[in-house]
């Protein structure tokens, strides 16, 4: 099994009120290169710091890492206009970063990162793709197509309590700035992220778009901002197979109707529960709270975990917390990280976890 990351940033992400992800705007910048680097080697490379919202909720790679630990699978990441340099191996798109989507164009030119995307997706040789994305203030562009292709589907955010108001009003100065109205951009999915994207929808939609027409199976990994992506897919005239793979947290979500979304965009939604209230770290108590829900390919790595092996997704997670530097509430996190060095060879060069 294979999971592309599409890793990106917007100015979008910077607006306040808009994102939990991240501390501080510096952080926030750097939060897709961190989080790339945690999927692929178990920790940040280029910085010392690891993504965490200004409450200490861990990135969702965390997550992601973990369930690699646990149950291994290849990963590829994809530079779809990451705002600094990773030190992870990336495909790269030649994305630019995206601008404010309040601005008359949000990504310039998109189908110049849609197109080599769509030519990566068709020449990989996996029979099924997990695609999960990281990219803040990915919520709110994701509001911003769907409003610019007429859609009704709402979007979920990382903040407990959604700042859905906040994110609507974003979205009316972008459509008025690039003189549009709801539905102006219906059946042109290009247009829409041009408009009110993201250089990441443009890598996700290129991607997936390749990689189902040379016959691969392909599972959106994610929340609203991968139900966008299903409808800009659609919007495109794409009437093959698709699915979706998210968490609890996404599916419990009142601004989020998942029956809805899969009658309406025919997706095969599947909805895994990584059993956190069984845990004590600070890191699942923050999800069960509320904060992140999604992201990195949380819900699709998840649904990966073999049956009655989601406590040992748990107990690595406790210890790739402790190697991230986030402490928890029990006292094991650094037994746990002491016995996950001893009995496991760390990926380090962005091939099969364990090779």
């Amino acid at each position: 099994m294979r999971v592309i990351l599409a890793a990106g940033a917007t100015e979008t992400g910077l607006i306040e009120g808009i994102s939990a992800a991240g501390a501080t705007p510096a952080v926030m910048t750097a939060t897709a290169p961190a989080d790339a680097e945690i999927l692929v080697y178990g920790q940040p490379t280029t910085t010392s710091s690891t993504p965490v919202s200004p409450t200490g909720c861990p990135t969702p790679a965390a997550v992601s890492r973990a369930v690699r630990e646990v149950v291994g699978f290849d990963v590829t990441v994809l530079d779809a206009g990451m705002a600094e340099p990773t030190r992870a191996p990336t495909v790269d798109l030649g994305a630019a970063t995206g601008t404010d989507c309040r601005q008359a164009t949000a990504v310039p030119n998109p189908e110049q990162v849609f197109e080599p995307a769509r030519r990566f997706g068709s020449s990989l040789p996996d029979e099924r793709l997990l695609i999960g994305e990281t990219i803040l203030g990915g919520t709110t562009t994701a509001l911003g197509v769907i409003s610019a292709l007429g859609e009704p589907t709402s979007v979920s955010s990382s903040f407990p309590d959604n700042p859905v108001a906040r994110k609507r009003e974003v979205v009316a100065e972008g459509l008025s700035a690039s003189g549009l109205s709801l539905g102006d951009c219906a059946g042109t999915p290009l247009t829409a992220i041009e408009a009110m994207g993201d250089p990441v929808q443009a890598a996700v939609l290129g991607t997936a778009t390749g990689a189902l027409g040379s016959g691969t199976e392909v599972v959106l990994a994610g929340g609203t901002q991968m139900i966008a992506v299903a409808a800009l897919l659609r919007h495109g005239g794409l009437e093959l197979p698709l699915e979706l793979a998210t968490t609890r947290f996404v599916a419990e979500d009142p601004a989020v109707d998942l029956a809805e979304v899969s009658a309406r965009y025919e997706l095969g939604v599947t909805v895994t529960d990584p059993g956190f209230e069984h845990g004590e770290h600070v890191a699942v108590a923050r999800y069960l709270a509320g904060e992140a829900k999604e992201g990195v390919a949380m819900g699709g790595t998840l649904s990966l975990v073999p049956e009655g092996e989601m406590a040992a997704v748990r107990r690595r997670l406790v210890g790739v917390c402790a190697r991230l530097g986030i402490e928890g509430d029990t006292p094991t996190a650094r037994e746990d990280e002491s016995a996950a060095t001893k009995s496991e060879d760390w990926a380090t060069d962005g091939g099969t976890y364990g090779s």
